[in-house]
């Protein structure tokens, strides 16, 4: 493993990785993790270390080498990993989470659009959810004109856009604030938006691979975004063609629960096609 990198501690903070021994110290076992919480920790080792082994996670999450042969070999699926002798290594086709700033500039003129289409779909009078990605912020944007509206949302910078929004009533979910996304989430977040029901969902996503489903860099994030599913009547996802065929770390909601996908016209035409044998109703701009 490469010196001089600290392993990030797990999700309860139990253990620090020193840095710089081959041997591992990786200690402080962690009991009792959702299979998914434990492979999203591996995964974040990975993406630190650059690898890891087996022995060493065995220790450190406290199970059997045959439970995180099954994760790594999930994550390999996946296509987060690649699978190594007696471990796993970086994949290079994991898709990173940039600063919510470096993702305003990407791909703007597509999310213009796309936020446009999307905002016409709102009638005056809805409750309507919008997760904190960049192009649900290009939605908020369009709709200061709306009458009788209500927003929820986990984004920071959504709130912060509608400030001024005379007839629109915002409500910003409470939680622990990401700065990296500008969002709210964690536990109390989960238990704010089952409160709430909403007429649509619009959600962003950062990859949309038609087999593994829409999906989110930060697993905390994506269980808010799934609270947010369990809430909402209609769920559109709304992602420019550079976010298909590319899976991020967790899966937030397979095609299957999308009602509809606005998307500009560089998508694929075989994409188009797949989406619309999955159900999902299609709208390019």
């Amino acid at each position: 493993m490469a010196k001089d990198t600290a392993v990030p501690e797990p999700v309860n903070g139990a253990m620090a990785h020193e840095a710089g021994s081959s041997s591992s110290t990786m200690e402080a076992p962690i009991e009792g993790l959702m299979a998914e919480e434990r492979r999203t920790q591996i995964l974040q080792i990975v993406r630190t270390m650059g690898r890891a082994k087996v022995n060493e996670l065995t220790h450190l999450f406290n199970t059997s080498a045959v439970t995180i042969r099954n994760d790594l070999n999930e994550l390999h699926q996946r296509g987060l990993v690649v699978r190594s002798h007696g471990g796993a290594m970086l994949s290079d086709g994991i898709l990173r989470e940039p600063p919510v700033l470096e993702r305003l500039k990407e791909h703007s003129d597509e999310k213009q659009r796309i936020g446009s289409r999307a905002a016409a779909l709102i009638n005056d009078g809805e409750t309507i959810i919008l997760d904190s990605g960049t192009t649900t912020l290009e939605i908020a944007r369009h709709l200061k004109k709306k009458q009788g509206l209500h927003v929820i949302t986990n984004g920071v910078n959504i709130a912060v856009e509608l400030l001024d929004a005379r007839d629109v009533q915002t409500f910003i979910i409470g939680g622990t604030v990401r700065g990296e996304s500008a969002s709210i989430s964690g536990r109390f977040s989960e238990e704010m938006f089952d409160q709430f029901s909403a007429d649509k969902l619009f959600l962003s996503g950062a990859g949309c691979d038609l087999e593994f489903g829409v999906s989110g860099a930060n697993l905390e994030e994506t269980m808010v975004n799934r609270a947010m599913l369990r809430i909402s009547r209609e769920i559109i996802l709304v992602a420019d063609a550079s976010k298909f065929s590319k899976r991020s770390m967790t899966r937030i909601a397979p095609f299957s629960e999308i009602d509809t996908v606005i998307s500009d016209t560089g998508l694929a035409e075989e994409t188009q096609a797949k989406l619309a044998a999955l159900g999902c109703n299609l709208i390019l701009v």
